[in-house]
């Protein structure tokens, strides 16, 4: 079962929805979360908080750690490995990833109309352009390939 985690940040001007893998860890991971408004007045702790194009994820690595007995042994259990690796990340590529993605999808479908092939097509080089522009922008999971944990 997949469930919507959405988490308002903390100058309450943005919302991002959270995708908890497994649901092995509960929401409450994340012990708050700053839109690009409210991220440039906090003091970042490279311990507890993950940082992706100007948002800002501030985890409960108590929690984490409890919840961790349930991962993988032997791994380094730091903010990097749990958004990377899905315990706690970003439902989609970024906040609000799969709503614009969504509404995208729908235009491309309008504009194909019955022409399954250029649809295909057009599909394929719209997601190939996308996470293009979204790797270029510097969101962290459209650059995936790029980190080490």
């Amino acid at each position: 079962m997949c469930v919507d985690h959405k988490i308002i940040c903390e100058c309450g001007r943005a919302a991002a929805s959270i995708n908890l893998k497994d649901e092995m860890m509960p929401p409450e991971v994340v012990k708050a979360l700053y839109c690009p408004v409210c991220s440039g007045s906090v003091a970042l702790d490279s311990g507890t908080m993950l940082t992706d194009n100007g948002w800002v994820i501030d985890y409960d690595m108590e929690i984490a750690a409890f919840a961790a007995t349930k991962l993988p042994r032997n791994v380094r259990l730091t903010p990097e490995y749990i958004f990377d690796e899905g315990w706690c990340t970003w439902k989609g590529v970024y906040p609000g990833d799969v709503e614009e993605s969504a509404k995208e999808k729908k235009q491309l479908l309008e504009m194909c109309g019955q022409d399954k092939l250029r649809y295909v097509r057009e599909f394929r080089r719209w997601t190939m352009d996308r996470m293009e522009r979204l790797s270029e922008s510097g969101w962290r999971k459209a650059n995936e390939d790029k980190h080490v944990c």
